[in-house]
């Protein structure tokens, strides 16, 4: 076998035991929270479940239809819990592993949109449980028959939060996701605004695959989306400008060098015929 062989493998072993420890790593960081959540397993289950709570009638409940449901659902909530306040973790693990393949100026992009995209991703569910949650079940819980009692299932419920949290949360990206497509070259600000009407036509579609089939909680993730698309866009809009700014500046330098070098090469060259001989 080869050195140059030898090599690739010894490298290839090296990033996958490296991609190993990240992973591990990661998988503990939510491990580790997920088992100090667990005495408050139920507690968290009763702040999962206060905006059903005080939109159903008085005298209604949530139930469960499974033996086990009352217990393992707050252990599952727990669980998503644990690996939502783990993301900024993980995500500085995955970017961790792949920093050293990438440029200066990309390393100086990915934290931040690391940091962006965490703080995004808990704005959005933060905005889907106070904003989003009150206003549906209140739609929901007056919208039933006459007769018909509205007793959700704790493990429906359950499936149904995780859910408009991972819409809202995803939906909240936008901006990051906008950001980068202008920072890749991909499209350009100017683009992005002449395919405005597109992109909220596409807000409303989205709205309407990844909630419920209301008008309200389709909306409400809608206009977010459409806001956080402008946002998206003004922030690559000064990005780009401030790119084209940094660039015109070492344009700049480079041209007031390079008279410099010429006027040093002319000096020397004049020097060199002025040299009296031996």
């Amino acid at each position: 076998m080869s050195k140059d062989n030898t090599t690739g493998e010894g490298t290839l072993i090296s990033h996958l035991l490296e991609l190993r420890d990240r992973l591990l790593r990661a998988i503990l960081a939510v491990v580790v929270i997920f088992v100090c959540l667990v005495p408050f397993a139920n507690e968290l289950y009763e702040i999962l479940a206060r905006p059903l709570m005080s939109a159903l009638p008085e005298g209604n409940s949530m139930i469960s239809t499974e033996p086990h449901g009352p217990f393992f659902v707050p252990f599952k909530f727990a669980f998503a819990c644990a690996f939502a306040i783990a993301i900024p973790y993980v995500l500085y693990q995955a970017w961790a592993f792949i920093a050293p393949g990438l440029y200066q100026h990309e390393k100086r992009l990915a934290l931040p949109i690391v940091v962006s995209s965490s703080l995004l991703f808990y704005l959005g569910i933060a905005f889907a449980y106070f904003a989003v949650f009150p206003i549906i079940f209140a739609f929901f819980a007056n919208s039933a028959p006459e007769g018909v009692q509205v007793m959700t299932d704790i493990n429906a419920y359950f499936s149904f939060v995780i859910k408009l949290f991972f819409a809202f949360g995803v939906a909240f990206e936008v901006p990051v996701a906008t950001v980068i497509l202008v920072k890749l070259g991909i499209t350009t600000p100017d683009d992005l605004v002449k395919k405005r009407p597109y992109i909220i036509i596409g807000a409303f579609v989205v709205g309407m695959l990844m909630t419920p089939p209301d008008i309200f909680s389709q909306t409400l993730l809608a206009v977010p989306v459409w806001l956080l698309f402008e946002l998206g866009v003004h922030a690559s809009r000064f990005i780009a400008r401030k790119q084209a700014e940094k660039e015109a500046e070492e344009e700049d330098a480079d041209e007031e060098e390079e008279p410099a070098e010429a006027d040093s090469a002319v000096t020397a060259t004049t020097a060199t015929r002025e040299e009296p001989g031996p």
